[in-house]
C-alpha cells in the first residue's frame, strides 16, 4: 500500500508542477499580448492626434474660404492666374 500511495504523491507532485508550468505559460503570453496592445494604442493615439491636427487645420481652411486673400491665393498657386496688373517673370 506505500507503493501505490507514494505513486499517488508523485503524481501528484506532477501534477501540480505542471499547472504551475502551465500558469507561468499563461501569464508570459498574456504579457506578450499586452505588450503588443500598448504598442498598438501609441500608434492608434497618434494617428489621432494626427487627425485632430489635420481637422483643425481644415476648419481654419473653411473659415478662410470666403476671404478674398485665400481665393486670390488659390488662383495664383493652382490656378496661375494673377491680377491684370501684375508681371510674371518665369526664371529659367
Amino acid at each position: 500500500m506505500k507503493s501505490s500511495s507514494k505513486k499517488i504523491n508523485v503524481l501528484k507532485k506532477i501534477f501540480f508542477v505542471a499547472i504551475a508550468i502551465y500558469i507561468v505559460y499563461i501569464f508570459i503570453h498574456q504579457q506578450k499580448i499586452l505588450n503588443s496592445y500598448k504598442g498598438s494604442q501609441a500608434y492608434y493615439k497618434s494617428q489621432i492626434e494626427e487627425k485632430i491636427a489635420y481637422r483643425e487645420t481644415l476648419y481654419e481652411t473653411k473659415k478662410n474660404i470666403n476671404s478674398e486673400e485665400y481665393i486670390e491665393e488659390i488662383a495664383r498657386e493652382k490656378l496661375d492666374m494673377y491680377l491684370p496688373n501684375e508681371k510674371v517673370f518665369i526664371d529659367i
